[in-house]
């Protein structure tokens, strides 16, 4: 017997089983994330650098299992789920053990009345209760390391449900144990086909039912190795079983349907782990528009994040966001099967030349690279194919060579060319025995090559021979059914690679330690205000930023001899703390060439300050810069990731085109210049209409530079925005002609 009399059930849990009818799904829970270790290195805001693994072993091949609030009794609904339970844990090896208050046995095994009762220490408690508070507290006594808790009512239903999760969740960390749920399902205890070999797909979704493509692909022949429905959230969530499924040899790619993320950290740190482990995560993530972002929280009572940065963040660490469950099916099985890649270059290859045009056109503007093939490799391509078709790529046959020898000859060829990566077949219906001979000389092929073929078997019927079992039954080809599933996978099977392939972890050079630039920056910083124009720039010269030459001054004669000093032309400007957009207000004044024009503009400034009752430190007395590219570069607070860099086109521009990148910090030189290159506008920096190429360099490194910043300080920096910051041509930097800053 474990424990003591310490926490018996007998009272409360046979009044808590009666009174819900034993069904688990009646009760009420909100989520926050386990204290880090303290042996984890952190950056210098104090977040960890490394992902927590869980060691989940025991959980997914528990040894002994105990089931709290088994049942037989018809009716129940406790009772199909024990029945699950048994054999689940049959099948995985584990002793199980039933808990009830009042039954001797449940399915011929010994009930025990209480945790207390047990007659081992278990390994995984199954929590067929509405209300799994009381019962977590009891599982603490007797070392249990995992608990899943069905019982819905939590955070997915308000306020009251979210403050039942987070007691729930206070009680989890206080017991040492790891909790799936609460909100789940038992889609961790489904039975996975073990006749199927290869890698598999480990699956992770807060929607049980949304899984269900992704398990069904076991029918076609592809390995599923684990599911996590990972419900609310309450303790294990989905960045822990990502950072797991990457450490397992097994796993090939990991599928993931996101409703909402816990913790935009913890998930980067999962997708990074990931990332260096060479090992694709695939996901679904809901809340693209306000309704399903509103949908989400309502179904799982978390935040979605502001969508851009959720998505910016994705490609950021490699994780492939894809829109439908069919996508989520087919791009992680091709990248869960499918080998390194020899080449970028992709052929296309079909029977019919309207075929080839019409997917040729989709995977060119999908961004994939459809190499034109040498003249020496169309003279061999030739020799098979009438000299009046195209064989440049796309590769027209003509429809009778496939009917022959001549369709393997030619398949063999194009695998040959060492720009070939990845051939593709569209076979848009079938039309034996041309098709049949086809899929069968692809097969054929792809066991003796190294390259990926991949066929597109457009039949609405999905009967025929030469697609179940030619193709489908082939562990080489990759087969989908439409187009754009077969261009959305490949795409992102190429990308993957590219990406791992140069893969360094951005939190290898995380700043562990302030800089000098924060010690300056700290002391400028004025909790819970805006700072004024001036007191931004000498914010951003604290870390280095280039900002005008400029004087602030509080009298027409200083204004005039601060021109004199900076340099005609001058800008002036109002600088107050509560001032935002200061050009609206009538507050900049700009190409001022006399000590006349000087005191005028004095004068005409602090008078409307006045009049709009706006408190000013000075006017500010700037040098005029002209001539570049007008940027502008931002820090925010998001929800999720905490503080983001923003970079964009400047000026007006931003507020009417919305053209922007956004990156989550820590990252390096080379996102910073794929944010530039991300930008629609990203034209103006390369030079138009015989303006010169601008500094992008220079823009750069005021973008890593602010990410410095945006690290350093924190959520004391509420918000940081240059516009503009002027890029000015090649070799001669940038310079931020604006600031706006908001402490926290």
């Amino acid at each position: 017997m474990l424990g003591s009399t310490h926490g018996t059930l007998t009272t409360d849990f046979r009044a808590r089983v009666e009174a819900c009818g034993e069904s688990p799904r009646t009760a009420v829970h909100s989520s926050a994330a386990p204290s880090a270790d303290d042996a984890v290195p952190l950056d210098v805001s104090g977040r960890p650098l490394h992902a927590d693994v869980p060691d989940l072993d025991r959980f997914f091949r528990p040894e002994s299992v105990a089931v709290i609030g088994a049942s037989d009794a018809e009716g129940k609904p406790n009772t199909g789920i024990t029945r699950q339970l048994i054999a689940w844990a049959e099948r995985v090896g584990a002793r199980l053990h039933p808990v009830h208050p009042t039954r001797p046995t449940v399915f011929g095994l010994t009930c025990h009345a209480s945790v207390a009762e047990l007659p081992e220490q278990v390994d995984l408690a199954v929590l067929l209760v509405a209300d799994p508070l009381p019962v977590i507290e009891e599982l603490a006594e007797t070392k249990v390391k995992f608990a899943v808790a069905f019982a819905s009512g939590f955070a997915e239903t308000g306020d009251a449900g979210a403050a039942a999760q987070e007691r729930l969740g206070a009680a989890v960390r206080r017991s040492g144990l790891r909790l799936l749920g609460p909100n789940t399902n038992l889609n961790a205890f489904e039975k996975f086909r073990e006749d199927l070999d290869g890698p598999a797909i480990a699956l992770i979704t807060q929607s049980g039912h949304q899984g269900r493509p992704v398990y069904t692909l076991q029918e076609l022949g592809i390995r599923l190795s684990h599911w996590a429905p990972t419900g609310n959230e309450a303790d294990l969530e989905t960045s822990d079983f990502i950072s797991y499924f990457a450490e397992q040899p097994e796993v090939g790619a990991i599928a993931c349907y996101v409703e909402g993320l816990k913790d935009g950290r913890s998930f980067l740190l999962a997708a990074d782990r990931a990332a260096r482990n060479g090992v694709p995560v695939v996901a679904v993530k809901v809340g693209r528009t306000e309704t399903g972002a509103r949908t989400a929280a309502s179904h799982t009572g978390k935040l979605t994040g502001a969508d851009t940065v959720v998505d910016a963040a994705m490609r950021q660490f490699g994780v492939i966001r894809v829109d439908g469950l069919d996508e989520l099916q087919d791009t992680a099985a091709l990248l869960a099967r499918a080998r390194r890649p020899k080449a970028d270059g992709v052929v296309v290859y079909s029977i019919s030349g309207g075929t080839g045009a019409h997917f040729s056109d989709l995977a060119t503007e999908a961004g994939l690279t459809l190499p034109t093939l040498s003249q020496a490799k169309q003279d061999e391509l030739h020799q098979w194919i009438p000299e009046y078709l195209n064989v440049a790529n796309p590769v027209d046959n003509g429809g009778h060579p496939v009917g022959d020898w001549r369709g393997r000859k030619i398949i063999d060829a194009i695998l040959a060319d060492p720009e070939v990566g990845v051939l593709i077949c569209p076979i848009t219906g079938p039309f034996p025995p041309m098709s049949d001979r086809l899929a069968q000389d692809l097969v054929d092929a792809a066991e003796q090559s190294d390259k990926l073929i991949c066929v597109i078997w457009g039949s609405p019927v999905g009967t025929e021979d030469a697609y179940r079992t030619t193709l489908l039954g082939s562990s080489r080809v990759a087969t989908f059914r439409t187009f754009g599933n077969c261009i959305t996978a490949v795409r992102a099977y190429l990308g993957h690679h590219r990406f791992t392939a140069g893969y360094r972890s951005p939190f290898e050079d995380a700043p562990r330690t302030p800089s000098p630039s924060y010690r300056k920056a700290q002391a400028l910083m004025r909790p819970s205000q805006q700072l004024s124009e001036h007191a931004a720039k000498q914010l951003l010269r604290a870390y280095g930023i280039r900002v005008p030459r400029e004087q602030l001054v509080t009298s027409a004669a200083a204004a005039v001899r601060a021109a004199g000093l900076v340099g005609y032309p001058v800008v002036m400007k109002a600088s107050g703390p509560q001032l935002g957009h200061k050009t609206e207000l009538g507050l900049v004044k700009i190409g001022l060439t006399s000590a006349s024009q000087i005191r005028d503009a004095y004068r005409e400034l602090t008078d409307i300050a006045r009049y709009e009752n706006v408190p000013l430190d000075g006017i500010l007395v700037c040098q005029m810069v002209e001539r570049g590219v007008e940027m502008v570069v931002g820090v925010t607070q998001d929800d999720l990731f905490g503080p983001t860099v923003t970079v964009g086109l400047g000026g007006v521009l931003v507020e009417v085109l919305h053209d922007a990148a956004v990156r989550v910090p820590p990252f390096g030189e080379d996102q910073a210049r794929a944010m530039l290159r991300e930008l629609r506008g990203h034209a103006l920096l390369e030079g138009v209409r015989g303006d010169p190429p601008a500094d992008v360099d220079a823009l750069v490194e005021v973008v890593l530079r602010i990410q410095r910043m945006a690290l350093e300080l924190g959520d004391e920096l509420s918000e940081l925005d240059i516009n503009p910051l002027m890029v000015l041509p090649r070799g001669q930097g940038a310079v931020a002609l604006d600031a706006l800053a908001i402490c926290r």
